[in-house]
């Protein structure tokens, strides 16, 4: 296995613990930002996560997506690269629209602010490193060895 699907399958299987973890009570706490503060029309499930991010129930189904959609990808390289490379658009995307008071709150669907922003911009970062910079060259690939390994001349 790869880095970069190795990096689909934890950030898949983070993220799918994530979207579960969002539906049990236990780890939901209650929101210190009101529903009308946040601009939030659709409240059901909303609270923290662990106390720190802001979360709904569809926020929840979002981390269950991306997260399997992540563990399905890591079944191959060229799929992983695929899945990373959309994971840091997406995710650069909702750190812009956390920053923007006006769309934080997805039009009203899911709260992306506080805490949710810089968790967004290290997995966008991140998931750009494997998904448009970390390319195995061809031997590498066909032959499942890296190329610049200790000892080889």
């Amino acid at each position: 296995m790869k880095a970069g699907q190795k990096f689909a399958l934890i950030v898949g299987i983070f993220f799918f613990l994530c979207g579960v973890m969002g539906f049990i009570p236990a780890f939901v706490k209650e929101p210190t930002v009101t529903p009308d503060m946040a601009n939030l029309g659709f409240t059901t499930g909303y609270g923290y996560l662990l106390g720190i991010f802001p979360i709904n129930v569809l926020h929840n189904i979002v981390h269950l997506v991306v997260g399997l959609l992540g563990i399905l990808a890591s079944i191959s390289l060229d799929s992983s690269r695929l899945y990373s490379g959309l994971l840091g658009i997406f995710y650069g995307l909702l750190t812009v629209m956390g920053l923007i008071p006006a769309t934080q709150s997805t039009l009203g669907l899911i709260p992306i602010f506080g805490n949710d922003v810089w968790l967004h911009a290290v997995t966008a970062a991140i998931a750009v490193y494997f998904g448009f910079l970390v390319k195995p060259d061809l031997l590498e690939i066909s032959t499942g060895q890296p190329t610049n390994t200790p000892g080889q001349g």
